[in-house]
């Protein structure tokens, strides 16, 4: 069973506070790594999806590893084919797809181009754009900012996202959809869990969770 890798950082941001993060784009490299690490890697980091003139900025607070055809839970387990061929694209490209008939799920292609893998974004805590969030998700102001955007399927309604419009897009060129450099969160706020909502290869350690809420 694939064990989680650790991704140390030395510059912890708290998760509440915004005042230290940076809203430049990672660069490729960032996303040229192991899957298990860019998915560690990524949590503090800084989703941005900019739609009808509005840009909405959330902290990445969850994630899941998909590793390639060796990972029974992954679209590339099937081989490449016309909606898996995303995964085999150069490293920091989106690959979006379609769950349940009804929504979107956005994930970071990782690796070198060629080799099926990627991370799925899972969680974020809004920092720009809640209204925006707030009226595509139908939900009232009462609700709290990190219940717009819990989960994967969630997430996409709030910012916009969805296949058409976003499936391939450069996260690091943009200028629709990015991931920003945020800021780095140390080992001890984050807990490695197995994957949710899937059958097969739920046991692998391959979930990353921010402790202690918004």
């Amino acid at each position: 069973m694939p064990r989680a890798r650790s991704a140390r950082t030395t510059d912890a941001a708290s998760p509440r506070g915004t005042r230290r993060l940076s809203f430049r784009a990672l660069p490729r490299a960032f996303y040229d790594r192991d899957t298990e690490v860019v998915a560690r890697d990524l949590i503090g980091r800084v989703l941005e999806c900019t739609r009808d003139g509005v840009t909405c900025r959330g902290i990445i607070s969850e994630t899941e590893a998909y590793l390639g055809e060796h990972d029974p839970a992954c679209h590339a387990a099937v081989g490449r084919t016309k909606r898996t061929a995303g995964l085999y694209g150069p490293p920091g490209t989106a690959y979006v797809y379609f769950i349940y008939g009804m929504y979107w799920c956005v994930n970071a292609v990782t690796r070198a181009e060629g080799l099926p893998s990627a991370v799925l974004i899972r969680g974020v805590h809004p920092v720009d754009g809640v209204e925006a969030m707030a009226q595509r998700r139908g939900k009232g102001r009462r609700i709290a900012p990190h219940a717009l955007t819990d989960g994967p399927g969630k997430l996409c309604v709030a910012f916009g996202i969805d296949g058409p419009t976003h499936h391939g897009a450069d996260l690091v060129r943009g200028p629709s959809l990015r991931i920003l450099r945020g800021a780095p969160v140390a080992d001890a706020q984050v807990q490695v869990t197995p994957r949710i909502g899937i059958s097969k290869a739920r046991e692998w350690l391959l979930r990353w969770v921010m402790k202690g809420g918004w």
